[in-house]
């Protein structure tokens, strides 16, 4: 019987988009970390919270999703859009 290998990906035909517009300064900037829940991820974020504010970034706002296998709840983004973030930043790792 012949080996059958599935995609992982999802597959979902999506429009092609523009990737978000880049902040030119970070400076006075309000940035979001998402800890999707690996491990690690943590670990990551705590870094780059030190390098952005190393860099200008003027407060650093920390969120976390519950599970890494779902999108982010309504009540994470709108944390996160309450805080009036510049940008946010999406961290994983393993």
């Amino acid at each position: 019987m012949p080996t059958i290998l599935v995609s992982p990906l999802d597959e979902t035909p999506r429009p092609a988009t523009a990737p978000a517009p880049r902040l030119k300064t970070l400076a006075g900037k309000t940035v979001g970390l998402l800890d999707i829940g690996k491990p690690g991820g943590a670990i990551f974020l705590d870094r780059l919270a030190v390098l952005l504010e190393q860099r200008g970034a003027a407060r650093i706002v920390r969120e976390s999703k519950p599970t890494f296998t779902k999108p982010a709840p309504a009540e994470v983004m709108d944390r996160l859009a309450a805080a009036k973030v510049d940008a946010v930043i999406e961290g994983l790792a393993d």
